[in-house]
């Protein structure tokens, strides 16, 4: 379960746009909402303890499906591409503190990368800390994360 944690919690925004992807029916909302609803639960499960915590994790499931079902419908594949290659590049080629901006001209949503810190792991392993937003009909979303450079060149979210 930690490893899917890692994996959702810190590119929300990522995996909402994923969600968005088509299926053969077209069904972006729908899967915006299942992955939305998802990614909120297990955000939620980490806060709070006890009856607490049920109570956070069924909060953030309805936001999670609420925020992946309205990103769902407005998101397209463009949109993903957009951020995903900016999420590489900026990851790649930008110092801290220089954002990357995104932006689909057919759609008008829009989305940053921000690397805000770079550091080496006692192994080596290079790793950047960075701030993410994504813009649909005026309302701008925010998730934090880290990477970390994998043997292959690719980028491993780890937090």
């Amino acid at each position: 379960m930690k490893s899917l944690k890692t994996f959702i919690i810190p590119m929300a925004l990522v995996f909402t746009l994923a969600a968005c992807a088509d299926n053969q029916y077209g069904q972006k909302q729908t899967g915006g909402a299942v992955l939305g609803g998802v990614a909120g639960g297990l955000l939620g499960s980490q806060v709070g303890g006890g009856s607490g915590r049920l109570a956070a994790t069924a909060v953030g499931t309805v936001l999670g499906l609420f925020l992946g079902s309205e990103v769902g419908k407005s998101l397209d594949k463009a949109d993903k591409a957009y951020a995903a290659n900016t999420y590489h590049r900026a990851l790649d080629t930008q110092p801290s503190g220089t954002s990357t901006v995104w932006k689909n001209p057919d759609s008008g949503n829009t989305g940053t990368v921000t690397p805000t810190r770079t550091y080496q792991e006692a192994d080596g392993q290079y790793c950047r800390e960075y701030q993410q937003t994504v813009t649909v009909g005026g309302k701008t979303e925010e998730a934090y994360g880290t990477a970390c450079r994998q043997p292959d060149g690719s980028w491993k979210i780890t937090k």
